[in-house]
């Protein structure tokens, strides 16, 4: 587990900066964590370097970003930082779209989020954790599958459903084939940490 440090920031001082958003802000918004941050939100990391969150709604995520000017955050590297605080970049994507990758449901749908805190104004979730790992994995750092790996042993994943819905979102990426070779590398993973078996290996293999 990675050590917090000032150049990273915890839960709960994630959630402590949103309860300041949320006495400020005077509009309903949906935060859902996405990347490290919904690994962090959801205790599976210690902390994060960079904030990610998916607003699913696009005038929610123009009022959001407008609002947040107001605060003081400043444009920094494609996303905000405050001055106060510039060691953090806090980055927004919008609709279903997430790094490169579009999903194929929206964040909001019935059991595509994992509740994290609801106040008046600001809802806050982490995108459901098949989901979380196909994004990471198409991604594919070394870094991504570690993290994933970690995220599936934490929730008892359904291997053969992941297998399912990364096979389906691969179809629409522009190299459908690199993205079933990242899930290779996630699956020799898993098979080295003894969290899948060789049949299941095999299956992967089978949709290259």
């Amino acid at each position: 587990m990675v050590t917090a440090s000032k150049y990273r920031i915890t839960g709960r001082k994630l959630i402590q900066t949103i309860d300041n958003w949320e006495h400020l802000i005077s509009f309903k918004v949906n935060l859902i964590g996405c990347g490290g941050t919904a690994l962090t939100l959801l205790e599976i990391k210690e902390s994060t370097k960079d904030i990610d969150f998916i607003v699913p709604v696009h005038k929610e995520y123009e009022r959001l970003i407008k609002f947040l000017g107001s605060l003081g955050y400043e444009e920094k590297g494609g996303g905000l930082a405050h001055p106060d605080d510039p060691s953090f970049l806090y980055q927004f994507w919008t609709g279903n779209r997430v790094f490169t990758t579009d999903l194929l449901d929206s964040p909001l749908d019935p059991g595509k989020n994992i509740p994290v805190k609801k106040w008046r104004h600001i809802y806050l979730g982490a995108l459901n954790l098949q989901d979380l790992i196909i994004t990471k994995i198409f991604r594919g750092t070394q870094l991504d599958v570690d993290d994933c790996a970690a995220a599936f042993a934490a929730y008892q994943i359904d291997p053969e459903e992941l297998l399912k819905r990364y096979a389906e979102t691969a179809k629409y990426d522009l190299n459908p084939e690199k993205m079933i070779q990242n899930f290779i590398i996630f699956a020799e993973a898993l098979l080295e940490k003894g969290m899948v078996g060789h049949g299941f290996l095999r299956k992967v293999a089978a949709y290259k």
